[in-house]
């Protein structure tokens, strides 16, 4: 039997469906943000352009540099039927206009091993073997070059519970202006709040930064179905901290500043080099740290994350991070306050 703290009904709360955020605010620095203080448990409201007076010269803020693809696609059988293909990691070429992947594929009948859909003109997948997970091996065949066909046919993969098809907006509002390296098909929400001036002004302030890449992958979205949530199998992501990042972090532990991660990848990339590889050399490789409630963090001490789904493994770390009781009222506050919830809503600061 789970211990009360364990258990997945342990993370659930009530959110009124007018909180889901459909679309993005105006300004990415007009969002709200909520301060969550963990030791005085105190909590106060602010925008997020407010952010470079909650913090002090020195913090050094992790950003997580992945870029979002357009990693869904609309495709044709033969016969005219219509399949929706979500690549889960950006495909890898393997011969002249030829690359493989694997994918979600939604579709009234099931596509057959060696059938093929069209996208577009230059561009087809064929569908290969099925994995125990329910995912498909996709080998896509394509003329000219490979970027350019996914740019041109690639929708933006929003989350399934804002409920709407992309729009030309979205192709720059879920992305994060700091966005470098492509691979991921989600955004890492907490950072699409920062503008252009937030960042300046942080700069002006004297808060360092650095960065991480971690491609967040649909699993994050993925549901913990097991009754005790240590039995959760989280999913695994491709990492990449850099010596230089280490660097920067070993030297701000040292001067006793803070490190405050923007985003839950953030914070599982550096916890996951620091406790399983040590701060020896840089890190590239799949990740798969699972951060529940009685993990000792190491390095952050302080993260900024959007308010997250119940009964997921990202309100699971936050809780991990702030205390379940604590961020649970703070959700129930934000939920009173009106907040916007989820990839496009508000966020918090916990320190």
């Amino acid at each position: 039997m789970s211990e009360p703290l364990f258990a997945l009904e342990a993370y659930d709360y009530y959110l009124p469906e007018d909180l889901i955020a459909r679309y993005p605010a105006k300004e990415r620095h007009e969002s709200r943000l909520m301060r969550l203080e963990r030791r005085s448990k105190k909590i106060d409201h602010h925008l997020f352009k407010a952010l470079p007076t909650l913090l002090q010269p020195g913090d050094l803020l992790v950003f997580n540099d992945t870029k979002v693809f357009p990693a869904r696609f609309i495709g044709k059988k033969p016969t005219g039927g219509r399949v929706e293909v979500v690549l889960l990691s950006y495909p890898r070429e393997t011969g002249k206009g030829q690359a493989e992947t694997t994918a979600l594929v939604r579709s009234s009948k099931y596509v057959r091993e060696g059938q093929a859909i069209r996208v577009g003109p230059g561009l087809e997948m064929e569908f290969l073997g099925q994995s125990s997970n329910g995912t498909r091996d996709v080998r896509l065949h394509y003329s000219g070059h490979l970027k350019e066909m996914i740019e041109a046919y690639g929708h933006v993969p929003l989350p399934p519970y804002i409920k709407r098809g992309d729009e030309p907006e979205d192709r720059t509002r879920y992305q994060t202006i700091y966005a470098k390296k492509t691979g991921s098909v989600a955004a890492p929400t907490a950072g699409l709040h920062f503008s252009r001036e937030v960042l300046r002004r942080l700069t002006e302030k004297g808060v360092r930064t650095t960065e991480i890449t971690l491609h967040v992958g649909y699993g994050t979205f993925a549901p913990v179905r097991t009754k005790d949530i240590r039995e959760h199998k989280i999913h695994t992501e491709w990492i990449e901290v850099s010596r230089d990042t280490i660097l920067s972090i070993e030297g701000a532990k040292r001067e006793g500043k803070r490190v405050i991660c923007i985003g839950t990848t953030s914070v599982r990339a550096i916890e996951y080099v620091f406790k399983c590889h040590g701060s020896d050399v840089s890190y590239s490789g799949p990740c798969d740290l699972y951060i529940y409630p009685g993990f000792n963090f190491k390095v952050a001490d302080g993260m900024i994350t959007n308010f997250h789904l119940p009964k997921s493994s990202l309100l699971i770390l936050v809780a991990a991070f702030a205390g379940r009781d604590f961020i649970l009222s703070a959700y129930k506050e934000a939920i009173k306050e009106g907040y916007r919830f989820y990839s496009y809503g508000d966020s918090m600061l916990i320190l």
